[in-house]
């Protein structure tokens, strides 16, 4: 996947690669808000902006309720729409580094 001629990812396509990271890690294990933030080190406002975000890209997924509170349970990919998951696994620590890292940051093909 080319993401621009020159494979710079440029803001808007990081915060695409910032999905498709974090939809991976709901599709591998169940997580909530505090425990993606522990595992991320990103902040919880852009976590909930990111969730709420994945139907831009045809992404669905749910919140499973556990318990009394409203914030306890867990989110759920119900599917990926458009998006290949297969490709998203393979290019995962790709996808990674390029979140972690500072912009702009190139992904190879």
């Amino acid at each position: 996947m080319m993401f621009s001629e020159l494979n710079v990812v440029n803001k808007s396509q990081k915060a695409f690669l910032r999905k498709l990271y974090l939809a991976h890690l709901l599709d591998e294990e169940q997580h909530n808000l505090l425990s993606l933030q522990k595992l991320t080190g990103m902040p919880r406002r852009t976590l909930q902006d990111a969730i709420s975000a994945f139907a831009d890209i045809g992404i669905k997924v749910d919140f499973i309720q556990q318990g009394q509170r409203h914030n306890e349970g867990y989110y759920r990919i119900s599917t990926w729409g458009p998006i290949s998951s297969a490709w998203v696994n393979s290019h995962f620590q790709q996808i990674k580094m390029v979140i972690e890292e500072g912009e702009p940051q190139e992904l190879a093909s």
